[in-house]
């Protein structure tokens, strides 16, 4: 059998162990782990030719995929505690170094210091990286990786190593933007069901709904990943800003008049590979799908997205004195008249913490209306981790150089939106005018661009 056959064999074990995964996963012996731990040697070397490289990485994908999470944790320790820089070569190339300095000997020296600290782990990645189906492969594996690392910081330096090499490898100047369309291949509309994280896909009729002829989605995929979309943003074109994600997701709505759509709506945007965490392209796709609607529709001046508020909630239930400043006197006033003693009030907290149907009653309705979205434009504007937004949505949008534009009472009253935000969500405006310098005050300064009705909702 030749070389390349017997690495597209491997290859095709391998994306069957990838399907059964959970039925085969297995520990490893300590016979495996000396196995692993040489054909790791081997790899690190590089021992052989480029077809024997070729099979022994793939060996090694199939082994790692056959194995169950003790065994993949023990796998990945072996690689970030063994096949890191030799200290002592560090060591002695830092010295040989700093005596060179000044000297003729100088860049020769730093080109082996260099060499000295350069991991043996990017080589067997790299290895692995060269296979069918490869990048895929390295992906899920630093999904695993993500799992097992805040157990056992010690894969930190193997986790920094892959992080570095698949941002390089998932440049953006190597993806490519596909618009998806109901003609699309079947697959890849069920990887759209599969992996829509905003607002689930109920069914065949709701996915044709948001691929419809006044709506777009636009996903970027890597060359090795044909049918793997990395992320995707789906759009509604209508001829006003959206407050309410029911109506934009309602299948039985009339279509919109494209020829008359001034806005385009960013209403979903997913990514989908756990793996790929940290590795930064949403900003360029959003800028890539603007240029592209610009394009099409040039009646077309407002971008913006109808986005949720996922941490604001659970903030509001850590932060009780952040609730009670949200209610002025006349507020406390009205909830007394609904019998409800205070921010503190079971009552209260019975419809904060998701009880059904509180939005159906018109008066406690009104009363909660004006406190909640003043604590919703505070949650938005001042609650902060480190120097960035804590909530992830607000982080994301705000690092792409949007402004927060405009809350939205009652705009999603799925369970999942009364639970996370009462049902609030948040217009954030992508001004291409004022995109880079939203984006550099943001990154620069931690400044939040608001309209100036959030600041006024969030002043105190």
């Amino acid at each position: 059998m030749t070389g390349s056959r017997l690495v597209s064999r491997g290859l095709s074990m391998m994306r069957e162990f990838v399907a059964n995964a959970a039925h085969f996963g297995k520990p490893p012996e300590a016979g495996d782990l000396e196995r692993i731990r040489a054909q790791l040697q081997e790899c690190a070397e590089g021992r052989g030719g480029e077809v024997s490289t070729r099979q022994r990485a793939g060996r090694l994908a199939e082994t790692y995929l056959h194995l169950d999470d003790a065994g993949r944790h023990a796998f990945l320790r072996l690689i970030a505690h063994e096949f890191g820089p030799d200290p002592r070569q560090v060591s002695e190339a830092h010295e040989a170094y700093q005596a060179a300095v000044g000297t003729a000997e100088q860049w020769d020296a730093e080109a082996r210091l260099r060499a000295a600290m350069r991991s043996r782990r990017l080589r067997i990645l790299t290895q692995f990286n060269a296979i069918p189906q490869g990048v895929k492969f390295l992906v899920d594996l630093r999904a695993d990786l993500l799992r097992f690392v805040a157990q056992d910081p010690s894969l930190k330096p193997l986790d920094r190593e892959l992080e570095a090499r698949l941002s390089a490898w998932f440049d953006v100047g190597f993806l490519e933007l596909q618009r998806i369309t109901w003609l699309s291949p079947a697959a890849l509309l069920e990887k759209l069901v599969q992996y829509e994280a905003v607002h689930e896909i109920r069914s065949w009729d709701d996915l044709k709904n948001r691929l419809d002829s006044d709506r777009r989605c636009y996903a970027f995929f890597h060359p090795r990943m044909p049918l793997e979309p990395l992320i995707f943003v789906q759009v509604a074109l209508l001829e006003e800003l959206a407050d309410n994600v029911q109506r934009l997701l309602d299948i039985e709505a009339p279509l919109a008049d494209t020829r008359r759509a001034t806005t385009a709506i960013f209403y979903s945007i997913s990514a989908t590979q756990p793996g790929l965490r940290g590795v930064s392209f949403g900003n360029f796709l959003l800028k890539r799908v603007i240029d592209d609607l610009k394009r099409d529709f040039p009646r077309l001046k407002t971008f913006a997205t109808l986005s949720p508020i996922p941490g604001l909630a659970r903030w509001a239930q850590r932060h009780p004195d952040e609730m009670a400043e949200a209610f002025l006197p006349a507020d406390r006033t009205r909830l007394a008249g609904l019998g409800i003693a205070s921010t503190d009030d079971a009552a209260l907290s019975a419809v904060l913490e998701g009880k059904p149907d509180w939005q159906a009653d018109d008066k406690l309705r009104a009363t909660l209306r004006e406190p909640l979205l003043r604590l919703a434009a505070r949650y938005l504007l001042e609650a902060r981790r480190g120097d960035k937004p804590v909530d992830a949505v607000a982080r994301f949008h705000l690092g792409n150089g949007a402004r927060v534009e405009r809350l939205n009472w009652l705009a999603d009253c799925s369970a999942k939106g009364l639970q996370q935000s009462w049902g609030i969500m948040v217009n954030y405006l992508y001004d291409p005018d004022s995109i880079e310098s939203n984006l550099e005050q943001f990154a620069s300064e931690g400044l939040i661009a608001a309209s100036s009705t959030v600041r006024k909702q969030a002043r105190r």
